[in-house]
């Protein structure tokens, strides 16, 4: 936390400086406005050239003011948000809110794990992570959580995340960057639905006239001002229509490759200038390095093509604008020639459009792991095996208070499957989404929440919290069941990783044991690896069947002081004590 208080004091310092020029320049400029019309106004009054060469001067100075002034607008800018950065680190790591989106637009009920073990929404493991400003960074992110990664890409990951652990300063600017950008879906889906349409070309009658018609244009005003004949004047307006129908013919076409294009020249402007701390930075892991190679081409960084399509959008906007329209087109068909350049820029760079925005998103996403890791550095990567052994020492959850969570010691292997009992709020439920979420963090490559883990990565199936589905005329029981359709159908494809949470709710006592140990044993047979919490003690007889494959776990509570004492340890055996009954007599309902 010390380094974000640091850094919040420089970047606030900084401010204020940057701030300061910022404002001195707003008046110099306005002055250099003042000064050149006081010295056109002398020029008319005294018909005085040196007046005309102070104005011209002052308007120089203006052009000049005006290119500081924008440069230390982006200043303050990046430097607003740097601040932001470091203030939201403080807010969170203190746990006084959270600053960062949700996610909740990528959550899937149907997902094998997503809705269960709370990856998307309010105090998630997503808003957690996040520290994304793009579209394709958050989504990015989000895919990640979603899905498991071969081995060799989470060693890749895995490395990335432990060289960007140690880059805080590039991490933060890369970021202010993004965030500056204010990138958006609507804005990403605009960029994807121009770089789609594939239709780049040109009728080739109109791109002969767009070379004929201004050469003539240019051609008869030259020949006016050496002739001085007010007929070519006429020839002249003839042609100036002709240019104006020809740009009116193609206007529908223009219209097409800018439509939903509001902002997107500096959108992808930022985008050049994302891609470009990534061009020029120095990384040593395989991952970030082939990352930062697929942003050559043609021999040209990525950033360098990107500003010209930026430039080519931002000089496409001045069709929107009646008079500039009117006169550059009717000269020179101006919008024609940036249309052609456009389509030219598009049938070069479309293929790859999509990919260097990808590592925008790859690099977000993969910083956003690296930030975790930077402010958990008690968090460790996982070693990775191919011999389905799973285990974790002090495995905790890792959006828990770091002051009060109580880590627990687990392994799955010679067993590999637990069944877990204990009474309600003894932390079964914590415990089995602590097993989830550090099992998906270690799939993707990430530390996870314990200070040592081995794991083999595997598919995360859950079934721990289902509601009625209302929508879907589904009852509880009826969406329980399918979910477990669902992991068995999953598991006849490969083995993985299993969680259970006090399963068949939904019915009688006989029929939910029977119904429970039939799971397990359907489970154990597919070679699945994981846990079961259940209420049931018959359950766990099923371990004297299985005893190479069954443990039996639990967690415990204790009564001192006419109080419920729970210490949240995990402890061998089957749980003896109950909370329910000296909970209601405590409170009266009994």
């Amino acid at each position: 936390m010390e380094v974000y208080q640091n850094k919040v004091a420089h970047f606030s310092n900084l401010y204020n400086k940057i701030n300061k020029r910022y404002n001195s320049i707003s008046i110099l400029r306005l002055l250099t406005v003042f000064l050149c019309l006081f010295m056109l106004f002398y020029y008319i009054k005294t018909n005085d050239i040196l007046f005309v060469v102070m104005a011209v001067l002052s308007f120089v100075g203006f052009i000049f003011l005006m290119k500081i002034h924008t440069k230390l607008s982006f200043q303050k800018q990046l430097t607003t948000a740097l601040l932001k950065i470091n203030q939201n680190e403080i807010s969170f790591l203190k746990r006084e809110k959270l600053p960062f989106e949700n996610g909740i637009e990528f959550n899937d009920f149907h997902h094998p794990y997503a809705y269960d073990l709370d990856i998307f929404g309010d105090h998630s493991l997503f808003q957690n992570l996040n520290r994304t400003a793009t579209f394709i960074g958050k989504k990015t992110l989000a895919n990640k959580l979603l899905h498991l990664f071969p081995n060799e890409v989470i060693l890749e990951n895995q490395e990335a995340i432990n060289e960007l652990k140690t880059k805080i300063d590039w991490r933060q600017d890369f970021l202010a960057l993004a965030t500056v950008s204010s990138d958006s879906k609507a804005s990403y889906d605009s960029i994807i639905h121009w770089n789609s349409f594939k239709n780049n070309t040109l009728p080739k009658v109109t791109v002969l006239l767009s070379f004929a018609l201004p050469a003539l244009f240019f051609g008869v005003l030259i020949a006016y001002y050496i002739t001085s004949k007010t007929i070519l004047l006429s020839y002249l307006s003839y042609v100036f229509i002709a240019n104006l129908m020809v740009v009116g013919r193609s206007l529908k076409r223009i219209q097409s490759e800018i439509a939903k294009a509001d902002n997107v020249d500096k959108i992808i402007k930022q985008y050049s200038l994302l891609v470009q701390r990534i061009e020029t930075e120095t990384f040593q892991s395989k991952k970030l390095r082939d990352l930062q190679q697929q942003l050559v081409f043609k021999n040209a960084p990525a950033s360098v093509h990107l500003k010209q399509l930026s430039e080519l959008f931002s000089r496409m906007d001045t069709i929107s604008n009646l008079v500039t329209a009117t006169l550059f087109n009717g000269t020179f068909l101006f919008n024609l020639h940036v249309l052609k350049a456009l389509l030219k820029w598009k049938d070069n760079y479309s293929e790859e459009l999509e990919k260097w925005i990808a590592v925008i998103g790859e690099f977000e996403a993969l910083n956003s792991l690296a930030n975790l890791a930077y402010n958990n550095p008690d968090f460790v990567f996982p070693e990775i095996n191919s011999e389905y052994k799973i285990g974790f020492s002090d495995l905790s959850h890792p959006l828990l208070n770091p002051l009060t969570r109580v880590g627990n010691d687990t392994h799955f292997y010679p067993e590999s499957f637990m069944i877990l009992t204990g009474s309600n709020m003894s932390g079964k439920s914590t415990f089995l989404r602590s097993l989830g979420v550090n099992m998906v963090l270690g799939g993707i490559g990430s530390v996870v929440c314990a200070s040592k883990a081995n794991i083999h990565p595997l598919p995360v199936l859950v079934s721990m919290r289902l509601s009625d589905s209302l929508a879907d005329s589904e009852s509880y029981f009826f969406a329980e069941i399918k979910r477990l359709k669902q992991i068995m159908d999953a598991l006849e494809d490969r083995p993985a990783f299993v969680l259970l949470d006090e399963i068949l709710r939904g019915t009688n006592s006989d029929d939910k044991r029977n119904g429970t140990i039939e799971v397990v044993k359907k489970v154990i047979a597919q070679k699945a690896i994981g846990a079961i919490a259940t209420h049931d003690i018959e359950v766990c007889l099923t371990t004297n069947e299985y005893p190479d494959i069954l443990t039996n776990q639990c967690f415990e509570v204790e009564i001192k002081n006419n109080e419920l004492y729970f210490d949240y340890k995990l402890r061998g055996g089957i749980c003896k004590n109950k909370s329910a009954t000296f909970l209601m007599q405590k409170m009266g309902v009994i």
